[in-house]
């Protein structure tokens, strides 16, 4: 109640010749740069995510807080990073006790008057509680939901049950589970499932819970308010399963899914925990059973298919928008929880401190009237961390009484163009950071090994600099900056 009272004061303070901006905030589950505007794929194909990025900024070295779904959203969530935030896994559930009711971003808007709408997948925990009306459905295993009676809570249609094949039939079609045909890498089974599957559906896009969460905001959209409007949207696929519409795998009949670039052997340079990192099938399947299953370059286009189907989905959103009351004051934010290996050094998912699972897409538009850039990139190390001190800021909205781990990232919209000499940190289970500035990767395990890249003449990470003597006193420097990084956080 005081932090509405104090929120309502702000709002007598500012002028009313400048509305606040209402905020779309859209967020893409397991998306890596493989989006066009980031040229991470050769068949990518996302029309609507890269004119979103024609509009404002583009931040090509944007990294996440933690590569991993609950510990990152947390991190956007609270401002705070996972050692201050408590949230390392996505088996945890609860902020950590010190912040037992964190001030979560759109709490904040709440307060200062803004009307909060929520749909699809946000926030692991609280994620209702956090919007004022919140919309839910099925995203996960649909279409598959639409026949509930085909299967039951116990045996989903997954291949991590105890009966691996599952018959299900929807609009006629008859499917065999799994898709892909391939046994499941994890054991014990894990309660509820695995879902390292991919495939397409002969069903319309109606059937799938992206699209019902898009109509459900859309609706949204179409309803003007008194009240300036924080709508988030949070979109499930490219998760796995890896399920699309057929249409969106059509275009791989004549042209093949490309494979990723890499190395043979491009595990030798790295110590032996790092190479658990990249083979133990933590997040997703093992790279060995999807070669000798054959299923690499079937997973591609399956992933690309459902990249392509979201951003589908976001084209419908931003038309709407465009037609909106909203249209002219409105903050987009796009950006994706973490990116997704699909290979690349024998990895499968996320959960490492490698480049395809920190970096994540990043757009941010301003309003059409802020005197901000527009169809620039940014290549600044940034980070998801910055977003909820840049909104607050955007939107003028009182900030949160605990301090940020993130800094604004205004002055980046402001002037993209130029490097500020800032660093980007993951933290992956304590002990484990990988810091990243606008050329070097340094990563740190907690037992002491080291990974050094240089990605302007690496990009792929393919060689481990870590112990070459030409390169020590780069390393002591990343490693110096890497320690008070970790000094400041330790100090909330």
């Amino acid at each position: 109640m005081l932090y509405r009272i104090l929120g309502l004061l702000f709002l007598a303070s500012v002028s009313m010749a400048v509305p606040r901006p209402n905020v779309l905030f859209i967020a893409i589950d397991d998306l890596n740069d493989w989006i066009g505007c980031l040229n991470g794929h050769p068949q990518a194909l996302t029309p609507n995510m890269d004119r979103l990025a024609k509009r404002g900024v583009l931040f090509r070295n944007a990294h996440c807080a933690a590569p991993a779904c609950s510990p990152s959203r947390a991190a956007v969530f609270t401002g705070l990073m996972p050692q201050n935030n408590g949230v390392w896994a996505n088996r945890q559930p609860k902020l950590e006790k010190k912040y037992r009711d964190p001030f979560l971003l759109p709490m904040s808007f709440k307060a200062a008057g803004y009307r909060t709408l929520g749909t699809g997948k946000l926030l692991h925990s609280k994620g209702k509680a956090a919007f004022e009306d919140y919309f839910r459905t099925e995203q996960r295993w649909s279409p598959i939901t639409k026949d509930a009676a085909n299967y039951t809570k116990d045996e989903l249609p997954s291949k991590g049950t105890d009966q691996p094949r599952h018959i299900v039939r929807h609009r006629n079609q008859t499917y065999i589970l799994p898709l892909n045909r391939m046994p499941s890498d994890r054991r014990p089974i894990e309660s509820g499932g695995e879902s390292f599957d991919w495939g397409p559906w002969d069903a319309p896009d109606s059937d799938f819970g992206d699209t019902l969460i898009t109509d459900w905001a859309i609706e949204k959209l179409r309803q003007p308010t008194d009240e300036p409007l924080f709508l988030g949207v949070g979109f499930y696929r490219p998760h796995q399963p890896l399920y699309a519409p057929t249409r969106f795998f059509d275009r791989f009949r004549n042209d093949p899914g490309k494979l990723p670039p890499i190395l043979r052997n491009d595990l030798d340079d790295l110590s032996s925990i790092a190479k658990q990192w990249a083979l133990e099938p933590i997040t997703s399947g093992a790279h060995s059973t999807v070669v000798k299953f054959k299923q690499w370059r079937s997973a591609i286009e399956a992933y690309l298919a459902c990249v392509t189907y979201v951003d589908h989905e976001i084209g419908r959103l931003l038309d709407t928008l465009d037609r909106s009351t909203y249209a002219d004051n409105t903050v987009v934010v796009l950006w994706s929880d973490h990116g997704w290996q699909l290979g690349e050094k024998e990895h499968w998912g996320k959960w490492t401190g490698w480049e395809r699972s920190t970096r994540v897409p990043l757009i941010i538009v301003p309003p059409k009237h802020a005197a901000f850039a527009k169809d620039k990139v940014c290549d600044d190390p940034v980070n998801l961390i910055d977003l909820y001190p840049t909104l607050v800021e955007l939107c003028r909205v009182p900030a949160p009484k605990h301090q940020f781990d993130g800094r604004s990232l205004v002055p980046n919209l402001k002037q993209p163009s130029r490097l500020t000499g800032r660093t980007s940190l993951t933290m992956f289970n304590p002990g484990n950071c990988s810091l990243r500035t606008d050329r070097w990767r340094y990563i740190q395990y907690n037992e002491g090994s080291e990974e050094l890249y240089d990605l302007k003449d690496d990009p792929n990470e393919w060689h481990n600099l870590a112990a070459k003597p030409k390169y020590a006193e780069t390393k002591r420097g990343l490693a110096k900056r890497l320690s008070e990084r970790l000094a400041t956080l330790q100090g909330q």
